[in-house]
């Protein structure tokens, strides 16, 4: 194995021992979404041509991406295990407490890696698979919620650059 099939199996593994037991708001595994999450930012990565190493990072981070926000797991457990990189764009993800979400979209916008993280979360959050399994109330809340998100990020519903 080398090192970067390493890195990216120690983000999965790391966050599926974190999420163990959580749920997401239909009822199915979570770690199910950080796994979707992963596969998104592998296919933006492609797509944006980035060289293997920041395609590594941003696959790496995506599988992280909710880890400190969501568990037990601190943004500095995660720096004994990972580059900078890796760490800088889980963190930039991480929703703080009180924070307005202009800002936290400012953070994330500032980046790169953190972007493609963020893109393919939303993308997965606006799934119409997903939605679906969701109750009326809850599904017309999050579509304005992401739909809020997509324009912050400066991407389009899509999620092709809004530039």
């Amino acid at each position: 194995m080398n090192g970067t099939e390493d890195l990216i199996t120690r983000a999965e593994a790391i966050a599926r021992k974190a999420h163990t037991g959580q749920v997401d708001k239909a009822g199915q595994d979570y770690i199910d979404h950080p796994r979707r999450v992963a596969a998104n930012a592998a296919a933006i990565a492609e797509e944006q041509g980035l060289d293997s190493a920041d395609a590594e990072f941003a696959i790496a981070a995506a599988w992280l991406h909710d880890v400190v926000e969501d568990t037990s797991v601190s943004a500095e457990d995660l720096r004994r295990e990972f580059p900078a990189e890796v760490v800088d764009a889980v963190d930039a993800v991480t929703k703080r407490s009180g924070e307005a979400v202009e800002d936290y979209f400012a953070r994330v916008r500032a980046d790169r890696l953190a972007v493609i993280v963020k893109t393919a979360d939303l993308a997965d959050n606006t799934d119409p698979a997903r939605q679906a399994a969701l109750d009326d109330e809850t599904r017309v809340r999050l579509a304005a919620k992401y739909r809020r998100a997509y324009e912050l990020l400066g991407v389009d519903l899509l999620g092709e650059d809004a530039d």
